[in-house]
């Protein structure tokens, strides 16, 4: 259905652009040529038809190619970037199709890493590329605020409206601030209703904020009114924008490590809770004195209930018959996995077994552990020694559901095998390739329209591109983050608000790396105070909510929502009120 409308709209694209081929007619052929002063002659008729069609040709616009469709009117105008913004769309839902296709296929690390990243944000990089390349130095210097205004509004779009709607599709009913999987039953609750996210997106949240720092570096010559290190200081914040850049995409690659690894060791901080927990139920006095230490005696009476064959060693069978007599409530686990790391804890003559003091040295080492993870706002030792251990069982679990366990029974949006390895690759590139070409052919005369239309309307070009274009280059993603949300999981929500940093992330490294690079090599003139004043300001205000909480309430969608209205006012008064630039 897709490929029937691109059809459609190229093959009225062509019929428009016959329409601008005029045909002249003179008057027919006849003797009198020349007029007896009173009555017009034929000539007189040739030289006004002339006359005509030299004057609408000096007022023709210039076709992109030399045969794209164009016009000076603003109807025509709207027609045309509805019709430029529809291919750029199709271009984005190209790339994002390929691009999990192919993820599917090789899976995370130098794909998932390096190539998607970019790959998602190439309709907006084509943009701002040909926005800058566009003619001599001047007329570049017109048309770059285009870019910019590509490059904030997607920024600010993302973060805001975006942002705000997963929010409230995603919202659901909030338990000791944490989000119950598919339950909304608060409606519309500005506490007690929100989304949960695991830690990961803080990290991209912070990440995110990072990334305007090469904004910060471009701008300072205008904020210390200096005007000799304004193209020294493009260079810098070009070259840092490509080293972070690539910092970005090395981190992305090697993130799924990573967070395996934290993942395994939150497991293991769970089963260590649930053994202490299983200890104390089973234990003939209190695990701590009245000094709040442990009590090696009870954990010796211990050892010996655990040793089945009274050995004087507890072998893995016993440490694993243990385990598995415990409860973790549904968190999934290698149970032998989880006795290796048991005994790598407690076995130091490294002899694969645990000595009766081996084991007390082990549980006393758990037992501060857990003591120091509830800090001095915690429950107090001695005794209340069970509800101590039950904050510590607590507080693990929600590290490990914070990290996002993808094999914590949450696995039902991918089910069955992939089918031919070979013809999803050929489709996957297919793909890419078809969206890449729509996006650089189609790129130009997009910049082109939204200069025509703010020439036909006296309205900035930066204020069309801000609202209009990233319509047209986020609005796959748009779709693609709501309907994640709309599933109302933590998983689903960690996924949704990480790619929404992840790809203003991108935006501000990836585009304005094209951006600054434009600016340096051509010799333009960086005068955008107003828009990095918005990027920094809507950036910082939702990392900084992101960076340091997992849970959204409902009340945050405001914040979201009511910065876009700010940031375009902002830009507005800026530059018009105060002159800004």
């Amino acid at each position: 259905m897709r490929s029937r409308s691109l059809i459609s709209l190229l093959f009225l694209l062509l019929f428009t652009s016959s329409a601008y081929a005029r045909f002249v007619s003179l008057h027919p052929a006849s003797t009198d040529l020349i007029s007896n002063g009173v009555n017009a002659g034929p000539l007189d008729d040739s030289r006004s038809i002339i006359k005509t069609v030299v004057s609408a040709e000096e007022e023709a616009c210039e076709q992109t190619y030399g045969f794209m469709p164009c016009t000076k009117t603003a109807l025509g105008n709207v027609f045309l970037i509805l019709v430029y913004g529809f291919l750029m769309f199709t271009a984005a839902t190209y790339l994002s199709a390929g691009s999990e296709l192919l993820l599917e296929i090789l899976g995370p690390g130098i794909v998932g890493g390096l190539f998607l990243p970019m790959l998602g944000a190439l309709p907006d990089a084509m943009l701002i590329m040909v926005s800058g390349l566009s003619g001599d130095a001047a007329t570049a210097q017109t048309q770059v605020s285009v870019g910019m205004g590509l490059l904030a509004g997607s920024t600010v779009m993302l973060l805001t409206v975006i942002w705000g709607t997963c929010t409230v599709v995603g919202k659901c009913d909030l338990r000791d601030t944490i989000a119950v999987n598919n339950q909304d039953t608060k409606g519309f609750h500005l506490k007690d209703s929100g989304v949960t996210v695991d830690v990961w997106t803080s990290y991209a949240a912070r990440i995110m904020a990072i990334s305007v720092i090469p904004f910060v570096i471009v701008q300072l010559p205008q904020v210390l009114n200096s005007t000799s290190g304004r193209h020294l200081a493009v260079l810098i914040a070009l070259i840092l924008s490509v080293l972070m850049l690539i910092s970005y995409c090395v981190y992305q690659v090697f993130q799924p490590w990573i967070q395996r690894r934290r993942l395994a060791f939150a497991k293991h901080k769970h089963v260590i809770s649930g053994i202490l927990r299983h200890l104390k139920q089973h234990a003939l006095g209190r695990l701590l004195n009245d000094e709040g230490q442990p009590d090696e005696h009870v954990i010796r009476k211990l050892f010996e209930t655990i040793d089945a064959n009274k050995d004087g060693h507890l072998s893995a069978a016993e440490l694993k018959a243990l385990i598995i007599g415990i409860s973790f409530e549904d968190i999934d686990f290698d149970k032998d996995d989880a006795v290796g790391k048991v005994l790598q804890d407690f076995d130091k003559t490294l002899d694969e077994q645990v000595d009766q003091e081996e084991f007390v040295r082990g549980i006393k080492r758990w037992l501060i552990q857990a003591m120091g993870a509830a800090g001095p706002s915690g429950p107090d030792a001695g005794p209340r020694t069970m509800k101590y251990l039950d904050h510590f069982h607590v507080q693990t679990k929600r590290e490990h559901a914070l990290l996002g366990d993808n094999e914590s029974g949450e696995n039902d949006e991918e089910s069955g095998e992939v089918a031919d390895p070979k013809w999803i690759t050929i489709k996957a590139a297919l793909l890419l390739l078809l969206g890449a070409a729509i996006a650089a052919a189609f790129a130009d005369p997009l910049v082109d329209t939204v200069n025509n239309f703010s020439a036909a309307t006296g309205i900035p070009s930066f204020f069309i591109s801000f609202i209009a274009l990233p319509l047209a280059t986020n609005s796959s993603e748009a779709v693609s983050a709501i309907i994640f949300a709309s599933r109302k999981k933590i998983r689903t929500a960690s996924l949704t608000f990480s790619e929404l940093c992840g790809g203003v992330t991108m935006n501000n490294i990836l585009c304005l790396s094209v951006f600054l690079a434009i600016v340096y090599l051509r010799g333009l003139t960086w005068n955008f105070s107003s828009e990095v004043l918005v990027i920094l300001i809507v950036c910082l205000v939702m990392g900084g909510l992101a960076s340091f909480r997992t849970t959204y309430p409902l009340w945050t969608c405001f914040i979201a929502y009511l910065l876009y209205p700010f940031s375009l006012g902002l830009v507005y008064i800026l530059d018009y009120w105060f002159g800004w630039s």
